[in-house]
């Protein structure tokens, strides 16, 4: 096994793990792609990957981000909706073994792929990544969703003739490659995150340069799409997530505030399924968590890991005793509707008042 930064990668290995991502469905995922992992190296000096070996040939690739201490964690961490080692069917990882390999004591994950938990180990959580499955066809998904979730759809709808009345006609453009566009949406999210009182994600640096690499190089499998809604010429909601050839994993919406009342966000993503499954998507990704927005749209999950793996070390003690009271809390407020209710009450007073200032 060697150990190399993304950019090192061959086309031979670049090949290979295309192939990979082809065999296994779970794995044909942007995030998983060598696009995003170069895109991520760019952004990030620690990025590395990890090339498993057989003899000769090459049977997989562990993407990772180094930090300090032994400790590793996903590439572009905080960002990335989905981690694995991209491999050959039927290949058997042993996770201390990759670990040592990789100079690491620990490697911490949030999305790891269903097939892969069991060879984490224990130290796992299983949470639910929500989808939108367009296997059979939009107007199959609409159906469902019309008939399990009819008052959103009806609602949404609605919302959208009316926007139509006002505005003029709506039409989505699934792939705009306009810069003025992304801005746009940039701006709108950084509004959004302090609106809401979470971490603008466009104020750090290496987050906005990811982006924007992906926007303009689109690297095969890990295709930067900017999806943008109008109504006539206006701008009311965008977009800007990372296509496969089967996934469209969905990253950052955004939508004109001033326009909230006709629920453009909901509109963007009805749409961006229809124009998406017309041009071979399986499903959408909407991304791990229970957003009102995601449990209307849904038509099923995925099943994704959180947690760790170690070797028995000073490093990983140190990682499991500073990681224990914060995810205490963490867990305990995610699994109590009470709290989570007045944990995001909380968040929304604070970027009130950040707003204000």
């Amino acid at each position: 096994m060697s150990v190399v930064q993304p950019e090192e990668l061959g086309a031979a290995e670049l090949s290979a793990w295309r192939m990979m991502q082809r065999s296994t469905s779970e794995l044909a995922h942007p995030f998983l792609s060598a696009g995003f992992a170069q895109a991520a190296g760019r952004a990030r000096a620690g990025t590395r990957v990890a090339v498993l070996e057989e003899g000769p040939t090459v049977v997989g690739f562990f993407p990772f981000e180094r930090k300090h201490f032994r400790v590793g964690r996903p590439i572009a961490a905080g960002v990335s909706d989905r981690q694995a080692v991209i491999h050959i069917p039927g290949l058997e990882w042993n996770n201390q073994e990759l670990l040592r390999a990789c100079q690491l004591d620990v490697w911490e994950f949030d999305h790891l792929v269903a097939g892969q938990l069991a060879a984490a180990g224990r130290n796992v959580t299983r949470h639910s990544s929500p989808i939108i499955g367009l296997s059979e066809g939009y107007h199959t998904y609409l159906t469902e969703r019309q008939r399990t979730s009819k008052k959103t759809v009806k609602s949404t709808l609605h919302k959208q003739r009316k926007l139509e009345r006002d505005l003029g006609a709506t039409r989505l453009d699934l792939d705009v490659q306009d810069p003025a566009a992304l801005a746009l949406l940039m701006q709108w999210k950084s509004a959004q995150y302090r609106r809401t009182g979470r971490r603008d994600r466009f104020a750090i640096g290496w987050i906005e340069r990811l982006v924007r690499d992906l926007f303009e190089t689109r690297p095969e499998a890990c295709v930067g799409t900017l999806s943008v809604l109008y109504a006539a010429e206006r701008v009311v909601a965008a977009h800007f997530g990372l296509r496969s050839e089967s996934v469209l994993a969905c990253w950052f919406p955004a939508y004109d505030v001033s326009l909230a009342k006709y629920s453009p966000g909901l509109a963007l993503h009805l749409h961006m399924a229809e124009a998406a499954a017309e041009a071979g998507v399986r499903y959408l990704d909407l991304g791990k968590g229970d957003e009102e927005y995601k449990q209307s749209l849904k038509s099923g999950d995925l099943p994704v890991g959180e947690g760790w793996i170690e070797r028995p070390s000073t490093s990983a003690l140190v990682r499991r005793l500073q990681r224990s009271p914060r995810s205490v809390v963490f867990s305990a407020v995610a699994h109590h509707p009470t709290l989570r209710r007045g944990a995001r009450r909380a968040l929304r007073h604070f970027g009130r008042l950040r707003t204000c200032t």
